[in-house]
Parts: C-alpha cells; sequence; structure tokens
C-alpha cells in the first residue's frame, strides 16, 4: 500500500527486454539506502519488487502484465520516474490509498501554468470515467491528486509548483502517457452494486 506522496524522482539507468517481460534498473541515491532485496516500491505508480540493489541503483522485473498495461514499457535512459516505498503502519499517511495497480495508461491533453499553478488535463477512457469525480482522489504516475473537474472525454487536476518540482511532472508535456489509478473505494462501490443488482 502506498500514499501517493513522491519520496524521490529515480533516474532510468538500463531497460532490457526478455522474454515475458522487461528488467528495469534506476538510480535513486537517496532511497536505495533504505532498502532491501524483496522491498516493494511504486515506480509511476506501479508496485514493483526490488530484485537486487548496488549503490545507488535498484532493479526490477517487470512481468509481461506490467509492461503492457503501464507506461514502464516506453522507458528509456535518462527518464524520470517517481518512486515510493510502501507505507509503514506506524508512519503518518498522507495522500490516499494507493494499491500501486495502474488500471490504465492514458495521455496528457494540456498541462499550463495558470498564475501560480499548473493545469493538467488527461484524457479519460471511457471504460473509466464511471470512476472519476470531481473532488475525488486519483493516482497519476504514482502521485495522489484530487479532481478537479470532469469533462466529456477527460478530466483536470491542478498541480502546485511543489509538486511539479518534485516528481517527473516537472518535464511532462502534452502528448506523454501517465499511468491512472482510480480510488479503490469507487470500485468496491461499483462491485457490491453490481452483485446486488444479480439478486
Amino acid at each position: 500500500m502506498f500514499t501517493g506522496l513522491i519520496e524521490e524522482v529515480g533516474s532510468v539507468v538500463a531497460v532490457a527486454g526478455r522474454k515475458g517481460g522487461a528488467h528495469l534498473k534506476i538510480a535513486a541515491p537517496h532511497m536505495t539506502r533504505k532498502m532491501r532485496r524483496g522491498d516493494s516500491v511504486a515506480v509511476n505508480g506501479c508496485c514493483l519488487t526490488v530484485s537486487s540493489h548496488r549503490g545507488d541503483e535498484l532493479a526490477f522485473d517487470l512481468l509481461e502484465e506490467t509492461t503492457a498495461r503501464t507506461n514502464l514499457r516506453d522507458m528509456q535512459r535518462a527518464h524520470l520516474v517517481n518512486l515510493e516505498r510502501a507505507v509503514a503502519a506506524k508512519e503518518r499517511f498522507g495522500g490516499h490509498f494507493v494499491q500501486g495497480h495502474v488500471d490504465c495508461v492514458s495521455p496528457i491533453i494540456a498541462f499550463q501554468k495558470k498564475g501560480a499553478d499548473f493545469r493538467l488535463e488527461i484524457e479519460l477512457p471511457d471504460e473509466f470515467a464511471h470512476y472519476v469525480a470531481p473532488k475525488a482522489s486519483i493516482a497519476v504516475n504514482g502521485i495522489s491528486l484530487t479532481v478537479a473537474e470532469v469533462l466529456p472525454k477527460s478530466f483536470v487536476v491542478w498541480i502546485i509548483p511543489y509538486t511539479k518540482r518534485h516528481t517527473n511532472l516537472d518535464r511532462a508535456k502534452a502528448g506523454d502517457l501517465v499511468n491512472l489509478e482510480f480510488d479503490i473505494l469507487a470500485k468496491y462501490v461499483e462491485r457490491m452494486l453490481s452483485r446486488r443488482a444479480l439478486k
């Protein structure tokens, strides 16, 4: 379980395809000192397991499902990724409940400075539109954000300067693909209502 509060922006060192997935290495000098083999890390919001670490680098094995469903399939050397360790039960909880299970990848429509802040508009696939509501939580590349506006084919979130500077949104632009994870509470409600409708 994660909170959507990014701890570090890592840099891709290497990515190599392999049968059924890929092998990913990320430079993360601040987090690596705190990590052990087998620990869970959200990489752009996707829960991965540390397969090894050496020096400032963390290594991960990606399943075929992971490369098919997330923007990690497009990673290249020097690309930036958002990183967050799994939350410990004894720690304060910020953000919202983020599972690290990416639902879909979607393109940025517009990312523009508006006054002191930034307006980020992202395409919303029809099959997931019912999970999104104004003031609801959503994870974008693993970042816990609040939906400001829902449009017919997209949704809008507002980014404060701190969040832009301390995540990989600092380099984001229209056309970039981002990982989306919708609020787990909406999924539970959908499941309960669908089962009730069958009775």
